[in-house]
């Protein structure tokens, strides 16, 4: 390796991949796990909040060796850190149609649950059932929310986590440089997924709920991981939705994807394009961005 490259968010210089190839030579005896761990020491390589990546650095082990770049150990067991959570249990729900207006609702609460066991499971398990991508886990930052109505109903779900690392559309709308997005993508945050449930039929529920959580999420975020988000963004699929809702509440179109997935090296792979929408949380979002 005679050049830099973006790995897991990080530049590698040439001099960081000869300490992981020694490292990982002068070890052999190391599992997997042992490796992440020992790489983050090395690079002291920590969130905001002060805990090792050490997810992040297995991943970027893998990477690695896909690349033919470090030959590692081969694996032990399953990582300690990686969730692969069998399909819950289909839950039991009170299905009773809830209709009408907000004002029919109550008091409707909106809970960030991404830090409650309990509150994970229930947004696992909506999402799991009635979400057309359905749900495994969340890697990396990321903020689940639950909306109730005034009687405790649950009537939507929403993740959000890491922004996508490259997005021609979004790129050029912030005009950013390559340097500017590696930097400024953790104040980004991708609305992943976002379920009413099947039974709930407001009008305007959506865009009032989004709306309501585009207010307090970056304060959620920093009191969660220490920083702030300034932008929100979302990947809608055309052929399946008309991202009515995200207008409504003031996303902005922004272009769309281009029928191609990042795993598609042989551009081959075709999936569905999705139109790329954005909702900027602050006036000054493209200066703290590309700062």
């Amino acid at each position: 390796m005679t050049e830099s490259c973006v790995l897991q968010g990080r530049r590698i210089e040439p001099a960081e991949f000869h300490q992981v190839r020694d490292l990982v030579a002068a070890h052999p005896q190391w599992s997997r796990y042992r490796l992440s761990q020992e790489l983050c020491v090395l690079w002291d390589w920590r969130t905001t909040t002060g805990q090792w990546k050490d997810m992040a650095a297995r991943t970027l082990l893998l990477k690695l060796a896909q690349r033919g770049w470090i030959r590692l150990p081969e694996r032990r067991g399953p990582s300690p850190n990686r969730h692969r959570l069998a399909a819950p249990p289909a839950r039991v729900w009170e299905r009773t149609p809830i209709t009408g207006g907000l004002s029919d609702l109550g008091e409707v609460r909106i809970g960030e649950e991404s830090s409650r066991p309990e509150g994970r499971a229930e947004v696992r398990a909506a999402l799991t059932q009635f979400h057309y991508l359905g749900w495994r886990t969340c890697v990396g930052e990321n903020l689940q929310y639950v909306v109730r109505d005034g009687g405790g109903r649950l009537l939507a779900v929403l993740v959000f986590g890491a922004a996508a690392w490259k997005c021609a559309a979004r790129d050029r709308w912030i005009g950013w440089s390559a340097g500017q997005r590696e930097a400024g993508l953790p104040r980004i945050a991708n609305n992943s997924r976002f379920l009413v449930m099947p039974w709930v039929r407001v009008a305007r529920l959506g865009s009032w709920v989004l709306g309501r959580v585009a207010r307090r999420i970056a304060g959620d975020w920093r009191q969660k991981y220490g920083h702030p988000v300034v932008l929100l963004e979302s990947f809608v699929e055309r052929d399946r939705f008309a991202g009515t809702c995200y207008r409504a509440a003031n996303w902005q179109p922004v272009g769309a994807t281009t029928g191609r997935s990042r795993q598609d090296r042989t551009r081959t792979l075709q999936v569905p394009v999705k139109d790329v929408l954005v909702c900027p949380l602050r006036r000054d979002f493209r200066e703290a961005l590309c700062r």
